[in-house]
Parts: structure tokens; sequence; C-alpha cells
């Protein structure tokens, strides 16, 4: 009986420290500022054609903090990790074949 206590008591709510959010906090905002620093309208900051990667690079990195601490995943059960990664990479394979249709289409012009 005592063995089955210690596993609940694992499996329990994990209380973050307020320190914890406030260092992410920080680093959101910090993140956020770099953002609007490499944004090439408002800096004048441009590295061609890896702006988009960039930008998509700071995106990715402020989600996964929001969601590994403010949403818990980082505590949580790893099969939520695994569905919430199976969900984004269907997400992208989606995506990615309606690109695909996109770009694969014949360009028709009118004739009018």
């Amino acid at each position: 009986m005592a063995h089955g206590d210690q596993n609940q008591a694992h499996h329990g709510h994990h209380i973050t420290p307020i320190a914890t959010y406030a260092k992410i906090l920080g680093l959101l905002v910090i993140l956020t500022i770099l953002t609007v620093a490499v944004a090439r309208p408002v800096s004048g900051f441009d590295a061609g054609i890896l702006n988009a990667g960039i930008a998509f690079l700071i995106a990715s990195v402020k989600a996964a903090m929001v969601l590994a601490i403010f949403m818990g995943l980082k505590y949580d059960k790893k099969i939520h990790l695994a569905i919430f990664i199976s969900a984004v990479f269907f997400l992208i394979v989606m995506f990615t074949f309606s690109v695909l249709d996109i770009y694969t289409r014949i360009h028709v012009e009118s004739t009018l």
C-alpha cells in the first residue's frame, strides 16, 4: 500500500516556483525585443533569404518556452508531449501538401 502512495505522490501536480515564471517571462520579453530588432521594416536589418528563418526560429523558441513552463508539458506525462509533437508533425505535413499543390499547378493566363 505504501508503494501505491509513493506513485500517486510522484504523479501529483508540479508546483513551479514564481522565480521560474519570472525568468521565462524575462526571456520571452527579450526574444520579443529581438524579433522586433531583426524585423527589416522596423530596424533595417536584412539577412536576405534568412529573415523568415530567423523569425521562425525565435517564434519556435518562444512557443517552446510557453509550452514547457506555462502550459506544464515539461512536468507532465510524456504521452502528452508525444501527442502534441505528433499533432504538430501532421500539421506540418498538411501545410506541406497544400504548398506543393499550389506550386505545382499549371499557370493559365487569361486570353481576355
